[in-house]
């Protein structure tokens, strides 16, 4: 919590002090429109997510099983640790960061250099730093959901729709299917004499193809769906669809 709170003030201070514009830049103006690109955003994350969960089932011929000792309290903090992790990386790369690289560099270069931190910020996170091929495959994944989500921003002017989907994804991901490093959550795969997990070349072409899911269902939503943002910096104002 303590780092987000850190992240705020610093973009705020950035924001104000190197561009002049107010933390609003964000994109949490008009309110309405920013809950209804977020609550899209969020069902869309928590939609795929569940898609390529079950999809996994059933090519390892494995189930889904609801795990009794599920509480609310686990609810609780499994969410809470979403949402503290979700905010502080939409913060770091798609916040000020972002508009200051737009600002500066132009709507394509600030789009691509945050995508490519983000890809490389989950080198660490993800703990395969040193592991060359997965490195390069978690790199094209992160590098092209960043794109997506920092074009999100480039297209509507806000954080909305990258930080809902991003919740959707990871809460799914987490709460539901116990994916992630706080153990079994509301349900816990079984697997039996027929599962067959996935490995070589089938689990990297399904890695891949599951992670590329989310991010080309979101690029024609906001493609074809959101209308263009004036920018605050008012840096650029060719389209963002021919500039990228």
């Amino acid at each position: 919590m303590l780092g987000m709170i850190v992240l705020v003030l610093l973009s705020w201070l950035l924001l104000r002090f190197t561009i002049k514009q107010p933390l609003s830049v964000l994109g949490y103006r008009p309110a309405g429109l920013r809950l209804q690109q977020f609550a899209i955003a969020l069902l869309l994350g928590i939609l795929v997510s569940s898609a390529v969960h079950w999809t996994e089932s059933l090519v390892t011929m494995s189930n889904w099983k609801l795990n009794p000792e599920y509480s609310w309290a686990d609810f609780m903090t499994v969410s809470w640790w979403n949402f503290k992790s979700v905010w502080f990386e939409e913060l770091l790369f798609r916040g000020a960061l972002l508009v200051l690289m737009i600002h500066g560099l132009g709507v394509r270069w600030g789009i691509v250099l945050s995508s490519m931190a983000f890809g490389m910020y989950h080198w660490f996170t993800d703990g395969v730093f040193g592991n060359i091929p997965i490195m390069l495959i978690v790199f094209i994944t992160t590098f092209i959901m960043g794109l997506v989500w920092a074009y999100a921003y480039a297209k509507s002017g806000s954080m909305a729709i990258a930080v809902g989907s991003h919740l959707g994804w990871n809460g799914a991901s987490s709460i539901l299917f116990s994916d992630g490093p706080n153990g079994e959550q509301l349900f816990v795969q079984v697997t039996g004499i027929s599962y067959m997990p996935l490995a070589g070349i089938p689990s990297l072409i399904f890695f891949v193809a599951s992670n590329a899911a989310l991010p080309l269902i979101l690029f024609f939503w906001i493609k074809y769906n959101i209308a263009i943002q004036s920018k605050p910096s008012q840096v650029n104002r060719q389209s963002v669809d021919s500039d990228i």
